[in-house]
């Protein structure tokens, strides 16, 4: 399958990149920040970190892992299992120093961990939003629930769809319902361009809606900053 994402940041993390890595909506299209976005130094004492360390505990499951940067930090403090669909990633994150990096879908957690594997896990990257529907989010939280402890928590960060303007986010697409949203784009580099990702955007209030059918409960959530559509919510096992 192509993969102009991982390849783009693997060549990156090599110094091999050639090419910008460009997220793309039809015509609409931008460079996607490598560096920014996946080998900044984790920060233990920005407002991101200590929202994560406050909630998370080991073992630790890191879904949708990218380069690693934050299980780098994490499996210094306890064990912690790193997760990414791309090849490409898994070997980026092992040359980088990850200690348990695996190829696994987060959306089929079942199929790669047994029960109560772990006591916390988390996404950092707003890659929950490609359950792609509200249903997808749903199973994703039942499995989540399966592979984590009883008393297990995790982190997701999300955009709020109530807070968006619509011009300001590459493939962005209204819903009529309130707190509901979809955005769609593709990854392309080198000329290769990936296949048409689909996120399902949700407010705090659908995924606390969500969360409660399963048995998880949003025990806190916050936004980066007043205006910001990004937060981050915290789920504790109801």
């Amino acid at each position: 399958m192509s993969d102009p994402f991982g390849r783009a940041v693997r060549d990156f993390h090599r110094d091999e990149q050639d090419a910008p890595l460009i997220q793309r909506d039809g015509e609409w299209a931008r460079e996607h920040p490598i560096e920014a976005f996946y080998f900044d130094e984790f920060d233990p004492d920005s407002d991101r970190s200590e929202f994560l360390m406050s909630w998370l505990d080991g073992p630790l499951l890191d879904m949708g892992a990218g380069a690693g940067r934050d299980t780098l930090y994490f499996q210094d403090q306890f064990e912690t299992v790193a997760i990414e669909v791309s090849d490409h990633l898994v070997e980026t994150m092992r040359e980088r120093g990850v200690r348990d990096a695996r190829r696994a879908d987060m959306f089929a957690l079942r199929e790669s961990f047994e029960r109560d594997r772990f006591q916390s896990a988390f996404a950092w990257g707003t890659q929950v939003e490609l359950a792609a529907s509200m249903q997808g989010l749903r199973e994703f939280l039942d499995d989540l629930a399966f592979v984590t402890a009883p008393d297990g928590t995790a982190t997701l960060d999300c955009h709020d769809p109530e807070r968006i303007v619509a011009e300001g986010m590459l493939g962005y697409r209204a819903d009529p319902t309130p707190g509901l949203a979809h955005r769609v784009m593709q990854f392309e580099y080198e000329g290769d361009i990936g296949e048409t990702l689909l996120f399902r955007l949700f407010g705090p209030d659908r995924l606390r809606e969500a969360a409660a059918e399963i048995g998880w409960e949003v025990a806190a959530h916050s936004y980066d900053a007043a205006d910001s559509p990004h937060y981050q919510a915290a789920l504790t096992k109801a």
